[in-house]
């Protein structure tokens, strides 16, 4: 594998939690405007990430590969509670 080939394949490893990382923030923002008005969309982003970041990685490695059901609720909720503890936390 070249190292082009690595870094993609590393790439489309978080690139579901970091997009959905992207999308729960952005409906945040949007749908909780007076409760997220002091939050900014790029840190709701990197704790939305580093969740899901965090979660792919324990996913694959208690279940021994990427593309299972249980790990995909494992993103769900890596990406979620990060984002929500931050909500929480402000009021």
């Amino acid at each position: 594998m070249s190292p082009l080939d690595a870094f993609w394949h590393i790439a489309n490893l978080f690139a579901p939690a970091w997009g959905l990382a992207a999308l729960l923030a952005l409906a945040i923002k949007g749908l909780w405007r007076r409760e997220a008005k002091s939050l900014r969309w790029p840190r709701l982003w990197a704790w939305g990430a580093a969740g899901g970041s965090a979660a792919v990685i324990l996913a694959l490695v208690l279940l021994g590969r990427d593309g299972r059901m249980a790990g995909y609720a494992l993103l769900v909720l890596g990406v979620a509670l990060p984002q929500w503890w931050l909500l929480s936390v402000k009021r």
